[in-house]
Formats: structure tokens, sequence, C-alpha cells
């Protein structure tokens, strides 16, 4: 993997720990960011010893608080009408994740401080939300007329409802770590000082599931968005079925039948 200048990267038995050192900047998104996010999400995915990510900030203050727009304008005042709309979906994207890659393994984002504009749309690209009690979220990018572009109009929605997404991306008006959690767009919120040990308790969990079967119900959850139920119950039993023949798909189901513990060989 190519050296990494503002990403820090960790792997810890089955869990990798994704930091973005960018704290100067209160770890905006910038083409540096962007590219090292790329190459480490790449890594995870294809690391078989991998099963779960937990995606933070470095410091305390900021998770990401949204593109350095400073960058964004020197990069995008330089290129053709036809190398932006390459941008949409070719090369590392924003935060590397948030399209244009296809990683089944679970992602945790824990939220340590600002979560704005496109800090919202790099936590929406992750499963599970945890937050710190001191963090704050806004689609600020209102404020400068900058579009969303990586799933603000489109995640969002589908984790929040229509009208709360209506009234964030229109108003851009900020909400704590509180109402986060009352409009589900993070799943809990502890104190600072437990967020990477909540984060991680969480992750020791997941990876002590099977991970084949739980990879495909993920993917089958995020493939099915937008699919009619007859599509997606296809969609779900197709994937499900690719799964038949590792061991653990069987061997689960005859340990709970003889009343013994289940030990996965977490085969893919």
């Amino acid at each position: 993997m190519r050296k990494l200048k503002k990403v820090f990267y960790q792997k810890k038995g089955h869990i990798a720990y994704v930091t973005i050192d960018n704290r100067e900047k209160e770890n905006c998104l910038t083409e540096q960011v962007d590219h090292d996010l790329w190459a480490v999400w790449r890594d995870f995915r294809d690391d078989p010893k991998m099963y779960v990510a937990i995606l933070t900030g470095a410091g305390t203050k900021s998770f990401c608080a949204g593109s350095d727009l400073k960058d964004y304008v020197r990069r995008v005042a330089k290129m053709s009408p036809e190398e932006n709309r390459r941008r949409a979906f070719e090369g590392p994207n924003l935060g590397g994740i948030t399209k244009g890659i296809n990683a089944w393994k679970p992602i945790i984002a824990a939220i340590n401080g600002y979560c704005l504009a496109a800090g919202m749309e790099l936590a929406m690209a992750c499963d599970i939300r945890i937050a710190a009690l001191h963090a704050k979220f806004g689609v600020v990018n209102r404020r400068w007329n900058v579009g969303c572009e990586s799933g603000l109009t489109q995640r969002l929605p589908h984790i929040v409802g229509l009208g709360v997404a209506l009234d964030l991306i229109l108003t851009g008006r900020w909400f704590d770590a509180q109402e986060a959690l009352q409009i589900h767009f993070v799943n809990r919120v502890v104190p600072r000082h437990r967020l990477m040990a909540e984060a991680t308790s969480v992750a020791e969990q997941i990876c002590a599931y099977p991970q084949s079967s739980l990879r495909t119900d993920k993917e089958a959850l995020i493939r099915g968005l937008g699919m009619t139920l007859e599509e997606g119950l296809r969609l779900e039993c197709a994937l499900w079925n690719t799964n038949l023949g590792l061991r653990d798909t069987l061997e689960g189901p005859r340990a709970f039948v003889e009343k013994r513990k289940f030990l996965p060989t977490n085969e893919t």
C-alpha cells in the first residue's frame, strides 16, 4: 500500500482503526486525505484478516469538519467539465468510501467532534455511527453555495426520513449529538472518554460472529435500496445462496441443534 500522509491506519486483531490526521484543518477532507482513505479502504476490503473498521478523527475536536474549501476550489477550478463529470465515480472520491468502492465488511464511525457537511456524508457511508456527547453536526455547506455530491441527498432520507432530511439540508442548521440520536442519525451517544472503547466493544461483538452471512446481509440491504420488494427478495436469496458451499453455513445450525458452542471458521 502507498505511504499515507494524512491518515493513520492500524490493525489490531480483526479490527482496523482508521484515523483522519488533518487536525490542523479540523480533519477536513483534502485531495491528500481522500487519496489516503481510498488506499486504506481498498486494503481493508481486501485483507482477509480484517473484519471490522472503526473510522474517527485525530484529536478530540473534530471527526471531519467537511471539505477543505480552499483545496476544493483549487482542484475544481482547474478541471474541465469532462473531468468534473468523471470525478463522480472515478478516483478516490470524497473520503474514499462515499462512492465507487464496495466494502461489505462493517464500518463504524466514532464521531469525536465536529461532523459537518462532507463529514456527515463520510459518516453516513459507515454502517454504525457512535457519537461523543460533545459532537456537533450540520449541513453547513449551505452557507457557501456548495451542493451535496456524496450522499447527503441520497443516504440522509433513508436514515432520518424525508421530512427531517429536507429540514437539515435546506436550513443548514446545527444540531447536537442528542438530537442526532433522536432523529436516528447516530445509533448511540457516549461521553467523550468512552467513545473509542464503545466503538471497539461493538466491533468486537461483530468480529465474534460468522462473517460470511453478515457480509451478504449488508450487501443485500445496501443494494436493495430502491428495489421493489420482489427484486429485493431475489437479491437477498441469491446473495445468501452464495454462502451455501461454506462449512460455517451448516456448522452454525448444527451447533444450535446439538446445544454446543459454535466456533466460526469465518470462511469467505
